[in-house]
């Protein structure tokens, strides 16, 4: 792709020699000719303003992205052809940047925790991966948490746990500050506990005092009925997919799997081309909480929406990912991230604004599965819980077998 006329300005710039390089780029990326062309224009206009303001190459860096895109551009007086559309300069602004380092042209992006705590980390996930056998999910988690902990802490010196009191713990946990709900304040006591055992094995710390300090936070798991959709909202809910377009078709089958398995965000994101097997009806989930691999049988509905996304909506791709991006980069496979927007857009197009995430869909499976006779021995089977006490809690939405049960109210009706 030639350069347009109109940016002729960025070859007496000092981007002038990563040009072609960026164009090269974002095509490999497969991004439309006309996208190429709207990211040159903010690209141009960066480097019109980084020229007059006399900045060389090795300064630019996001801090200075930053400031071009807070303060420059809402006030810019610059001529009427430079792209002032927020959004996509600060897109053409992120490719820039990838491409400069990927030249050497700048330095890396400045780390902003100390490398003591870095490297504490590291060897923090190692343990948690490599001993504790968690999921990437589960660990990335306890790391920020631990990073927190340990940046309140040691954020100008190395790290010395015999500094740590049990009054530093406590502080940390009950900060008024944070406002923590008590599920987050539960995840939060667990990624220190799990560090302060890292401690306690990996370098042999005396950590007693510490894990007695970290408060244990009161919640009781069966105090609510789990959330989940009605027969009737099912029907809006997948109602709400546009099965004519693409990415209506993607997102369907995306659905369906969440509705249909009981699956996960991340374990549907994670799906393989080679995790199904059209002959036997099964899909292979490799990347659940479990660490281990579980075969699933999928109904003939979500098979049948695999099918269709594959035959006339999933466009080629490079990656063995069963879900891919529609649009470029085309080479990346979608996250968890993504199966959750794609679900609560949904969410909202059919007026089910309550449901905020994905775990709605897990749970309105498993309560099909009782309601229709489904024993907690196999819900927990299909969910892959560890532990046959996650699944009672569906027991609380069988009310018909509940009543059976239910002893009669003393004094009888007044």
């Amino acid at each position: 792709m030639s350069i347009p006329a109109y940016c002729a300005c960025l070859g007496s710039s000092v981007l002038s020699q990563s040009v072609e390089a960026y164009v090269g780029y974002l095509e490999h990326q497969q991004y439309h000719p006309a996208v190429i062309r709207i990211y040159l224009r903010g690209v141009e206009h960066f480097a019109r303003w980084v020229t007059w303001r006399q900045v060389p190459l090795r300064a630019i860096d996001e801090s200075l992205t930053r400031q071009f895109l807070t303060d420059h551009l809402p006030a810019c007086q610059c001529p009427d052809r430079c792209l002032r559309t927020s959004i996509a300069v600060r897109a053409a602004l992120v490719h820039m940047l990838h491409v400069l380092r990927a030249e050497g042209c700048i330095s890396e992006r400045e780390v902003l925790v100390q490398p003591a705590i870095c490297t504490e980390l590291e060897r923090f996930d190692d343990y948690l991966g490599s001993v504790c056998g968690l999921t990437v999910a589960t660990r990335s988690s306890r790391r920020q948490w631990v990073s927190r902990f340990l940046e309140d802490l040691f954020a100008l010196g190395p790290i010395d746990i015999c500094r740590i009191h049990p009054h530093h713990v406590v502080g940390f946990m009950t900060r008024p500050t944070d406002h923590y709900r008590p599920g987050s304040l539960g995840v939060l006591g667990s990624a220190l506990r799990s560090y302060l055992r890292f401690r306690a094995v990996i370098f042999g710390d005396k950590v007693e005092a510490l894990l007695a300090a970290v408060p244990c936070i009161a919640r009781w798991p069966l105090d609510t009925v789990p959330k989940h959709l009605t027969d009737e909202e099912v029907v809006r809910f997948l109602g709400a997919f546009d099965q004519h377009r693409t990415n209506g078709q993607r997102d369907f089958a995306m659905a369906r799997c969440l509705l249909d398995l009981g699956l996960r965000a991340g374990e549907v994101a994670a799906i393989q081309l080679d995790d199904l097997n059209w002959r036997d009806g099964t899909l292979t989930i490799r990347q659940g909480k479990s660490r281990r691999a579980d075969v699933l049988p999928f109904p003939t509905q979500t098979g049948r929406a695999i099918a269709q996304y594959l035959r006339g909506a999933r466009p080629p791709s490079s990656t063995r990912a069963l879900f891919v991006r529609h649009r470029a980069p085309f080479s990346l496979p979608i996250n968890r991230r993504f199966v959750c927007g794609a679900i609560c857009r949904a969410f909202d197009r059919c007026g089910l604004t309550r449901c905020k995430g994905t775990h709605v869909l897990r749970h309105t499976a498993a309560v099909r599965m009782r309601c229709a006779g489904a024993r907690l021995k196999e819900i927990a089977d299909v969910l892959r819980h560890r532990s046959l006490d996650t699944a009672t809690i569906y027991s609380k939405v069988d009310l018909p077998r509940l009543a059976t049960v239910a002893a009669p109210w003393p004094g009888g009706l007044s």
